[in-house]
């Protein structure tokens, strides 16, 4: 398994990478879960696909997608949009609640968001774990690497039980809330302690 962070800056150098990780988010997003989300070329994107967001990857030697994860800094500005948490509490995201924090979403250079997160439906049960906890690290490395002590991210709310197993601290930052009938949380991934 390898793992890549995508960028506008690198993209050039990894083929169909690119395009192979948005085509899986469309099958995993809505081909899968049924998600409105708007889609072109069989490739789901939306508004937080910027040059100012990364896109970590797990993918095999002939590109194909296992996992992957958008990081988006929480100083982002297009239009009237920042990033999608601090817009879904500005109410700029009829999908999910406005009342997903306790506190105002924060705008900071250490701090980014994770959204997007997904293993790929056709990675083997034998290895999924593995690939989620390869993600998680390699989210971890790239945070670090961009400067960022944590990462806020809108995930499901059974995140208590497999925290421990990729050793990355989380606290709830707002309620359990349910969406698209799912119980969420917005949860902050803790990278400070990995900084050095």
């Amino acid at each position: 398994m390898l793992t890549t962070t995508l960028s506008f800056e690198n993209i050039h150098a990894h083929g169909e990478l690119f395009g192979n990780y948005f085509r899986q988010r469309k099958q995993s997003f809505i081909s899968l879960k049924r998600w409105a989300l708007p889609e072109a070329l069989g490739m789901e994107y939306d508004q937080y696909d910027t040059p100012a967001s990364r896109w970590v990857v797990v993918h095999d030697e002939f590109g194909r997608v296992l996992a992957g994860n958008r990081l988006t800094p929480t100083t982002a500005r297009c239009g009237l949009y920042s990033y999608m948490i601090r817009d879904a509490q500005r109410g700029l995201i009829d999908s999910i609640p406005f009342d997903l924090l306790y506190d105002e979403a924060p705008v900071s250079d250490h701090i980014w968001e994770s959204s997007r997160l997904f293993v790929s439906h056709d990675v083997p049960a034998g290895i999924r774990r593995k690939v989620h906890a390869i993600l998680i690290a390699e989210i971890g490395k790239t945070s670090r690497r961009l400067g960022a002590a944590t990462c806020l991210t809108l995930l499901a709310a059974t995140w208590p039980r497999w925290a421990p197993r990729v050793h990355v601290d989380m606290t709830a930052m707002g309620p359990v809330m349910e969406i698209d009938g799912e119980d969420c949380q917005v949860v902050s991934m803790d990278f400070s302690r990995q900084l050095n």
